[in-house]
């Protein structure tokens, strides 16, 4: 058994082990994590994060897999050239697999995973989102219908009939998201410590084959955008994951920062973008009740609107899924198990989100 069990994988499994209890326990006390965790401790390691590694001129989760991968190379040659029985040898690696998870359970959960068990944003900010019904969902297609046809004649030097040009972005499009999503953050009395990079990541596809289109990694505490969306969704993607940068667990949470941050941003191209992606949502969600009505609706909108949408969902098709049904099934019980009741219904919820929001204010 001491062939098998080392005292490194046994620190490890114990870790991940203790991880996953508090993670349980505490996941009872929303007021206990949000004081101590989301607004204590994990401000400290957003901090060091961003201090340590945050001007790094390439997204750190190439090093991270360039670095693991090396090490379990490294590792698997001196297995294999372990002088021992097989029986002890298949022992030895179950436990290495199972440690090696534990490890990532408990840098996982102590670097940003205990956010999920975190007080809801909607209960801090004091809205109270409800379901919408077919026509609540018109209503707000009206409404952000009129606030993309407003902000895209706002923006000069444009051809009203094809799409926008990828030169009104702005030049410096990170620093400007996250100026706007702190700013924001912060009237709602949430920290703003350290400086959350969203990159773009490469190859082209890496997440949008997977029915994805970013992805925050907490064990480099960077969030990343699939570099083959299009550059139209760049602003909301790259505010959603710096959402999660500042703490937020929940997919319907992060949406939501994602599209106030947008349209609380001073560039009307952001604004633009943030509005759309909203749109865009609440057109998917409309369409199962009424298809025909919508698309009737949608061949109305302005030619360059339509132009936008098009080239949007035209570079989706680029990526057909690699097993949506897997990818879905997985990431559903992910969620769930986060505590998140809805699995992947959570991203809709910027719907409701949204709309508490703006007849809120």
């Amino acid at each position: 058994m001491k062939a098998i069990f080392t005292k490194k994988s046994l620190i490890w499994i114990g870790l991940g082990l203790f991880a996953l209890v508090l993670r349980l326990l505490l996941g009872q006390y929303p007021m206990l994590i949000e004081q101590y965790y989301s607004r204590g401790l994990f401000t400290l390691i957003r901090v060091s994060i961003d201090f340590l590694a945050a001007w790094f001129p390439v997204a750190l989760i190439y090093v991270f897999f360039c670095f693991l991968l090396v090490i379990l190379v490294s590792r698997a040659v001196k297995f294999w050239r372990w002088d021992a029985k097989w029986q002890v040898k298949l022992g030895r690696a179950v436990v290495s697999v199972v440690a090696f998870w534990m490890a990532v359970v408990f840098f996982f959960l102590f670097l940003w995973g205990f956010n999920y068990a975190r007080v809801d944003l909607e209960n801090t900010i004091g809205l109270e989102p409800n379901p919408l019904s077919k026509e609540q969902l018109w209503e707000e297609l009206q409404h952000h219908t009129d606030q993309i046809i407003k902000l895209r004649s706002e923006i000069s030097n444009i051809n009203d009939s094809i799409v926008l040009a990828k030169a009104k972005m702005p030049d410096k499009l990170e620093k400007e998201l996250r100026a706007s999503l702190e700013q924001q953050l912060a009237q709602w009395g949430y920290p703003t410590n350290g400086r959350v990079r969203a990159r773009l990541l490469y190859p082209k596809g890496i997440f949008l084959r997977f029915s994805s289109s970013g992805l925050y990694f907490p064990l480099t505490g960077e969030g990343h955008v699939d570099a083959g969306l299009h550059y139209l969704q760049w602003p909301y993607v790259m505010t959603h994951e710096m959402g999660h940068g500042y703490g937020f667990g929940d997919e319907g949470s992060c949406n939501f920062l994602g599209y106030v941050g947008c349209i609380n941003s001073d560039n009307t191209f952001v604004k633009y973008a943030g509005h759309l992606a909203i749109w865009r949502t609440l057109a998917i969600n409309y369409q199962r009740y009424d298809r025909e009505r919508y698309w009737a609706f949608r061949e109305s909108l302005p030619q360059g609107i339509q132009a936008d949408l098009d080239a949007i969902n035209e570079n989706l098709f680029q990526y057909p899924d690699i097993m949506p049904r897997a990818r879905y099934v997985a990431y559903n019980t992910y969620l769930k198990a986060q505590g998140i009741e809805e699995g992947m219904k959570n991203y809709n919820r910027v719907i409701m989100l949204a709309r508490a929001w703006r007849l809120k204010n």
